[in-house]
């Protein structure tokens, strides 16, 4: 038995029948309502700092950082959307982005230059994330389990590579990327990464079929399977796609601090899932959107630079991020309740 499944669309709750007019009008209008909202809460949170350090944080050198600390998360939130959007989570990118970053910026990997720094960040990547996928998809492991237990082993690992230790850069060719002289047009290249990055995201999402599939997955996973969707198969796509995320978040973090560190990515799991979640994706499953993850990426970013700037203790800004999860559950959960 199959059914016709129409193609999803960004910030979209459910997708209506092509008959129903109304209902493309109404999802198009939240959708709209969600994006200006979080436009809207990022204007104000540039209006408070503006206020509270008009000199410093209005300066071009620091809103040219808050772009670029935002690319690195930013990479890791457009592959947690797609994770979240098909009714799974994943816990262990930050530890993923510690090891690949980690394992490539030894002293073995460095002799293979750029390409060799490159290759293995994004294969590690990618290999953390097929274990994920394989536990989850095919051994029937819950994501929070499988995932905590790779954060667990991913974070040990890149301790015992490290001992502890910081790996400093020596390529020429990578550092110079973190160098205002390679900036274009005065836009660091990690933008110019995260950039592409969120582009290929959102045409992936809500103009092919894999996304389609994983929105589906998300949705009702057993009506997905009835509709001839391979289910286990997308799953392992999915964390695969979050693994591939993870190392060129790696790569470009590499790129900024010039250094390969056991504890890098520390707290990116919380980060990325905030920012998707404020940005509209449902926890449960069902609805992602890329540009409001890359907003929430932004907002919770423009935090910690006002926060910096102030003098504000880390504990304080971690609080604030706890609140604006729980602020956006209970927000997702009476819109589901009204809709």
């Amino acid at each position: 038995m199959t059914q016709h499944m129409s193609p999803p669309r960004d910030s979209a709750d459910k997708i209506p029948s092509t008959s129903q007019p109304w209902a493309w009008r109404g999802m198009l209008a939240r959708a709209d309502v969600r994006t200006l909202s979080l436009l809207g809460v990022l204007a104000a949170l540039v209006v408070i700092g503006g206020i509270t350090k008009p000199d410093e944080f209005l300066d071009t050198r620091n809103l040219q950082l808050v772009l670029t600390q935002a690319s690195v998360i930013g990479v890791v939130t457009v592959g947690m959307t797609f994770v979240i959007t098909s009714g799974g989570i994943d816990l262990s990118v930050g530890a993923i982005v510690a090891l690949a970053s980690v394992w490539a910026t030894t002293v073995a990997t460095q002799d293979y230059g750029f390409g060799g720094v490159l290759f293995t960040a994004v294969l590690v990547g990618v290999g953390c994330g097929l274990v994920n996928g394989l536990l989850i998809a095919y051994g029937g492991m819950v994501p929070f389990i499988a995932t905590l237990a790779m954060l667990a082993s991913a974070r040990g690992l890149a301790l015992q590579i490290t001992d502890g230790k910081t790996q400093i850069v020596t390529i020429p060719s990578i550092l110079d990327l973190g160098e205002r002289d390679a900036y274009v047009l005065g836009v660091p290249p990690l933008v110019m990464v995260f950039a592409v990055v969120t582009v290929i995201g959102w045409l992936i999402l809500n103009r092919t079929t894999f996304g389609r599939r994983t929105v589906a997955v998300g949705g009702n996973a057993e009506a997905a399977r009835l509709a001839g969707i391979d289910v286990r198969r997308q799953r392992l796509y999915l964390y695969l796609l979050s693994g591939l995320c993870c190392g060129i978040a790696a790569f470009l973090l590499i790129i900024l601090s010039g250094s390969g560190q056991n504890t890098n990515g520390n707290l990116y799991e919380l980060d990325a899932i905030a920012a998707a979640i404020i940005g509209g994706t449902l926890l449960s499953g069902g609805r992602g959107t890329i540009t409001g993850s890359v907003l929430g990426v932004l907002i919770f970013t423009t935090i910690t630079n006002i926060f910096a700037l102030n003098n504000l203790q880390s504990d304080v800004q971690q609080i604030a991020k706890g609140a604006i999860i729980v602020a956006a559950v209970l927000v997702q959960r009476r819109t589901a309740s009204t809709t």
